[in-house]
């Protein structure tokens, strides 16, 4: 057993993100409203806070406008207010559609929106958090669930510092901290670890449809004055994932001369030999998007899972001990393709119920009144409005879900009623490669199209290389045993980083794990067929460095 410190709060926020950003501002506001001392720590594993921070994004203000009233005169980094909102459907490599307004899901309007850098208003949000007695400590991970002799949360374990990758402890080794609390409130963004552990801990999908994920990839590209229109949003749908896979893809034009440009994937595809980041790659080409890019310079990369199921896939939310929110509940919005909304507004709730509790006489171990706050939020009205979206689109396909969700959005507000599920997991749709022929992608050609290597150097990923593997096998032999000859082993194409490679080397095949690389998309813990991989804290502000991605 190692020796460990042991602090105690009253509040423990696990993840730097919008929803736990949201929740610490939220009680400090209301402790200063009824006079009282509450104290919150919020660990972050990121080497700062925004470090790990990647979206689109374009944000629906609402949750900001409710916790900061005045954020304009407080300088929250919102500056491109959508001017131009575009949707097309994209025939083939060189053909697509503008679509009337009138013919777009009113859920996909953008109307009073704006074009942003998530990881800037992160940024912003940790400064007003400190500045109300928040305690942040970025570059500490949250490796392990603290739980009492009943099987309740009492906090968090931060991981380890200096541990060789033997195991032995190095030079400088700094074991972990226990941080105690009252009420720990996850907020770890899709497919966090502990989130992971705690609904499996406490059951808290069993009444919910499996969630469904997508993997999102993203560049930054710096472009001429002349070529930037701060507030344009284009999002598309159909090639390059017409058939083989959902999805569609996105440039939003933001302040400073700068792009965002992505591709989101369904991971609920069927094809073995998808490499989302090559699709990616080639969406650059049409020439709806490259017109956009060709004066300019790429200057980061990055990529992340998305919880997309909606209300169906939504898990309990409170357990003895805490609270999950935003992404690490999958809170995001999926008519809208918008999540930060909502995880602002779950993690003020959770704000507002631990508040609550905690001026009990007796406090209550489990968060019943968030319940209550959550589904009479508009955050509820929200995802129920939405709740077939993306069932609907898995059942029915792109262009016929897409039919459908407009009359369900435009004609009845969501009303419809049926209620479509896909209880098929991500992870147990793929088919086996002999069904399908290997794809083969154009090469990059250095100007548009980029290889992996050179993206994964734009994300700043740094990982201390003397440590252990943070990417762990239950069995060692099935990548090679069962996933290389089924599957064409898909985790050397569904990774955006390159960390996994099947080599051959002197008549011999072995499978490597490059886990320097990792951007910390969650994608192999996800769409692993044989759920073999499961995803773990590296050492703490391991990791990308994004800078506003």
């Amino acid at each position: 057993m190692i020796e460990r410190d042991e602090m105690e709060f009253d509040v423990v926020i696990v993840g730097g993100g919008p929803a736990g950003l949201s929740t610490a501002c939220r009680i400090m506001q209301l402790a200063k409203q009824a006079e009282k001392e509450i104290s919150v720590c919020l660990v972050e594993k990121g080497s700062e806070i925004g470090a790990h921070i990647f979206s689109g994004a374009v944000i629906d203000p609402k949750a900001l406008n409710e916790l900061f009233p005045e954020w304009k005169e407080q300088g929250a980094p919102l500056h491109a207010k959508v001017n131009v909102d575009e949707l097309h459907w994209l025939k083939d490599e060189k053909k697509g559609i503008k679509f009337a307004n009138w013919m777009i899901p009113k859920t996909l309007h953008n109307d009073g929106n704006y074009a942003i850098s998530l990881g800037n208003l992160c940024r912003w949000l940790a400064e007003q958090a400190e500045e109300m007695g928040v305690e942040i400590f970025p570059g500490f991970s949250a490796a392990e669930l603290v739980l009492d002799d009943k099987g309740q949360v009492e906090g968090i374990i931060t991981g380890d510092m200096g541990v060789a990758e033997d195991g032995s402890e190095k030079d400088g080794f700094m074991p972990g901290m226990i941080l105690k609390a009252k009420y720990t409130v996850f907020s770890e963004g899709c497919r966090g670890h502990l989130g992971k552990e705690l609904v499996a801990h406490f059951n808290l999908d069993k009444d919910v449809s499996p969630q469904h994920y997508g993997l999102g990839i993203k560049e930054l590209w710096d472009v001429p004055a002349e070529e930037s229109k701060p507030g344009t949003v284009i999002h598309t749908a159909g090639w390059p994932l017409d058939g083989d896979a959902g999805g569609g893809g996105f440039l939003y034009h933001l302040e400073n001369n700068q792009i965002a440009v992505g591709l989101i994937v369904d991971l609920n595809y069927a094809n073995p030999y998808i490499s989302p980041y090559d699709e990616f790659q080639r969406y650059k080409h049409h020439p709806v998007i490259a017109k956009h890019l060709e004066k300019g310079k790429r200057v980061s990369y990055g990529a992340r899972a998305i919880a997309k199921g909606g209300l169906q896939s939504l898990p309990e939310m409170i357990f003895p001990g805490g609270v999950l929110i935003g992404c690490d509940a999958g809170t995001l919005n999926p008519g809208k393709i918008k999540g930060t909304h909502t995880a602002m507004k779950s993690g003020m709730l959770a704000a507002e119920s631990i508040v609550e509790a905690l001026a009990l006489d007796e406090q209550p171990k489990k968060l019943d009144n968030y319940l209550v706050k959550f589904n009479a939020s508009w955050v509820y009205e929200e995802l129920n409005q939405t709740k077939n979206f993306v069932p609907v689109l898995h059942t029915l396909g792109t262009f016929l879900g897409g039919t459908y969700n407009w009359f369900d959005q435009n004609i009845f507000a969501g009303k419809l009623p049926f209620t479509f599920k896909d209880e098929v997991p991500d992870f147990a749709t793929l088919e086996d490669a002999s069904k399908h022929t290997e794809i083969q992608y154009p090469k990059p050609d250095g100007k548009l199209s980029f290889d992996k290597l050179s993206s994964v150097f734009l994300s700043s990923t740094n990982h201390e290389e003397d440590q252990p593997c943070h990417l762990k096998l239950k069995d060692e032999s099935i990548p090679l045993a069962q996933n290389l000859p089924r599957f064409a082993e898909p985790a050397q194409r569904y990774c955006p980083a390159g960390v996994y490679e099947i080599l051959e080397q002197e008549g011999e095949t072995s499978f490597q794990i490059n886990s320097q690389n990792c951007l910390h998309c969650k994608t192999c813990d996800i769409k692993d067929p044989a759920q073999n991989i499961t995803w773990v804290t590296p050492e703490g502000a391991g990791g990308p460095n994004y800078p506003n991605m």
